[in-house]
């Protein structure tokens, strides 16, 4: 059965080190892979941009390249349920429940997200729900940094190559390598707002809508 990725992020904006990530884990596994914008995140700050707006930008960098899709779950929620916070373990639970128990699905993430696990809602859930991708940045093994309850729940999860993921619906991890970028969302956001070069982080026609709409700009500039 085939292998279903879904690439979760709050994107704001989305940058090239995004799209680097999700382009690595689809030419990797030779799988399309869906990028999934979140709503509401509610362990961060409000994004600098509406989620509808994020929608768009993504659209717009993603464009018609092949493998790479836009997925609407976490929005089209959000409009059902107003005010509810988008966790991702409701993200997963709802495309389990489309997907059937028995289909290998797996969240792509950055090293950064799977360090910050345990401060998601549910987090031990997740891996009952679905395998994780792990975009792990050249020279820090990632491994190494993996302790405590982490640790604990990780422990003979991690998969040695992307069959792993396919012979099984949930529960392993694969780092995915991949070459380092220097983009970040707050990078490119505080490049807007100071009025410094920005625009060379962003796909042209999303640097071209941050622009024309005036996003991230600071109340001063």
């Amino acid at each position: 059965m085939s292998l279903r990725i879904y690439y979760g992020g709050t994107f704001d904006p989305v940058h090239l080190g995004h799209l680097a990530i999700a382009r690595a884990a689809r030419d990797e596994l030779q799988v399309a892979v869906r990028m999934l914008p979140a709503a509401d995140p509610p362990h961060r700050a409000v994004p600098g941009a509406t989620a509808e707006q994020r929608c768009t930008m993504l659209g717009l960098a993603i464009g018609d390249e092949p493998g790479l899709l836009l997925d609407r779950h976490e929005l089209d929620r959000a409009a059902r349920s107003p005010g509810r916070p988008s966790y991702t373990v409701d993200t997963l639970r709802e495309l389990r429940a489309e997907l059937g128990p028995s289909r290998p699905l797996a969240w792509l993430v950055g090293a950064d997200s799977l360090l910050g696990l345990p401060s998601w809602h549910e987090w031990q859930a997740l891996f009952g729900l679905a395998h994780f991708i792990v975009a792990e940045r050249p020279g820090s093994p990632l491994r190494a940094s993996v302790d405590g309850a982490l640790g604990q729940a990780t422990e003979g999860r991690w998969a040695d190559n992307e069959q792993a993921l396919f012979a099984s619906p949930a529960g392993r991890i694969l780092r995915l390598h991949h070459p380092l970028r220097e983009e970040s969302a707050s990078a490119v956001r505080a490049q807007i707002a100071a009025g410094g070069p920005w625009r060379a982080m962003l796909a042209p026609a999303v640097a071209d809508y941050v622009s024309g709409h005036g996003l991230y700009r600071s109340a001063t500039s």
